[in-house]
């Protein structure tokens, strides 16, 4: 998840929290409308309550939400900008204190009053009949929606899936549905937690399938007039490691035993340029990726170890970004490393903890790729230590979440090598020195 996606995300939890809806996946319209005027009231400012679906993923909007949109959001919470709420959010905590009072009654969300009083300006006769003609209209609204709309229930829903072949990629996955109850002609199946993935299908189908290109344990939902219905998890598992170069909308796969040599996984620049891929203007990136079965190995509980080098630093790559990824049920760690003079773009994640290399000192992710270097992972006790090259550079203790350990990723800008991965918890033991 990019940076801003992760703190949306982080303020839709603080506005679960401090309205009392509770989950907001559940949220219905009149919500949205109700929460509308609410964020007019505190701010003065307006967003439509299709903005709000919009920000939420009720409305299909393929683009993340402007500054304004995002300002407005987070001073309902009692911050002053967007700005402010990622100094304040971006190490992976949610700074509660911060947010305003919020209590709830059958009637809405209520604040507590205004601390500055604003000076009346000269009554003007036709303004009350206009205020009065709104605040009407609204009702009139609200009433409609609550006691007209037609209810969505969970149980009239079922979604199931099966997938076309058991391991590999690309792997077409047949989902099986009932949604003929739904109030509207169309639902939405989403294939994972990206809300861009999402494709409307007729409530009078029963069956859709869909093709994912990459192994990763990924949540599909079916949802049905903006309210998530029914979920369920969903693992593509890779045929060992698999290396690929990203292009939109295919991967560039190449083999195994293209991808090994000299005791490593790596792919050369000759080797992508074979497929008629440019390195430059625009570097493209690399995976190799192993999704399978690990064993009972948790986030709370293992070490991991590894040794990488980003091979490639000409023109656009002279960030030489490269990224290691520890895939989970649900979440993942994400150790990036680059050039010393990149650090500002990098961003950490470590299950429910965020870092931003522009709010915090990353600065030892900045790495010599002339030599290998060895990263280390370990978690134990609520902690978590990074490593570079036998040195530890960064703790975690905090927003640690226990999720089952699935696979390894790793993506170079440009291309890269990986010398051996090993994955341990004392018990359950993984190693690849290929």
């Amino acid at each position: 998840m990019q940076t801003e996606e992760f703190l949306i995300e982080k303020a839709k939890r603080l506005y679960e929290d401090k309205t009392g809806w509770g989950d907001s996946e559940e949220w219905t319209n009149q919500d949205f409308v109700i929460l509308s005027e609410k964020i007019q009231e505190r701010t003065g400012i307006a967003l439509s309550h299709v903005t709000l679906k919009r920000v939420w993923g009720k409305v299909k909007y393929d683009s993340l939400p402007n500054t304004h949109t995002l300002d407005t959001l987070v001073q309902f919470l009692g911050y002053a900008n967007w700005r402010e709420f990622k100094s304040q959010n971006g190490n992976g905590g949610i700074a509660r204190d911060k947010v305003k009072d919020v209590v709830i009654n059958g009637n809405g969300i209520h604040h507590e009053p205004p601390r500055v009083a604003v000076a009346k300006k000269r009554k003007i006769p036709y303004k009350p009949l206009l205020i009065t003609a709104a605040a009407l209209a609204v009702a009139v609204l609200v009433m409609y929606i609550k006691w007209w709309s037609p209810n969505v229930a969970k149980s009239d829903y079922s979604f199931s899936s099966k997938k076309v072949v058991s391991v590999g990629v690309p792997n077409s996955v047949v989902f099986n549905f009932d949604a003929t109850k739904s109030p509207t002609d169309s639902v939405i199946i989403q294939q994972s937690w990206d809300p861009k993935l999402q494709v409307k299908v007729s409530k009078w189908q029963h069956q859709h399938t869909s093709i994912y290109y990459l192994p990763e344990y990924y949540t599909a939902k079916l949802i049905v007039r903006g309210k998530v219905v029914s979920r369920h998890s969903l693992l593509i598992k890779s045929n060992g490691w698999l290396a690929a170069v990203m292009q939109d909308p295919v991967p560039v796969y190449f083999s195994r035993q293209d991808a090994s040599r000299d005791g490593m996984l790596s792919l050369s620049a000759e080797q992508i340029q074979s497929r008629n891929i440019k390195m430059q203007p625009a570097p493209p990136t690399v995976v190799y990726s192993n999704v399978t079965d690990l064993g009972e190995i948790y986030t709370n509980d293992f070490t991991f170890e590894t040794s990488l080098r980003n091979d490639y630093r000409e023109g656009a790559a002279a960030c030489q970004n490269t990224n290691i990824f520890i895939l989970c049920e649900g979440t993942a760690i994400a150790i990036p490393l680059c050039a010393k003079g990149c650090v500002s773009n990098l961003n950490l994640l470590f299950t429910g903890f965020f870092a931003s290399g522009r709010e915090q000192d990353l600065s030892a992710f900045g790495v010599d790729f002339s030599s290998f270097v060895k990263v280390k992972v370990e978690s134990k006790n609520g902690k978590g230590t990074i490593y570079i090259n036998d040195k530890p550079v960064y703790t975690v203790n905090k927003d640690i979440i226990r999720s089952k350990i699935v696979g390894f990723d790793f993506g170079f800008q440009g291309t890269g090598s990986v010398d051996y991965v090993k994955l341990t918890n004392g018990k359950v033991k993984y190693e690849d020195d290929f």
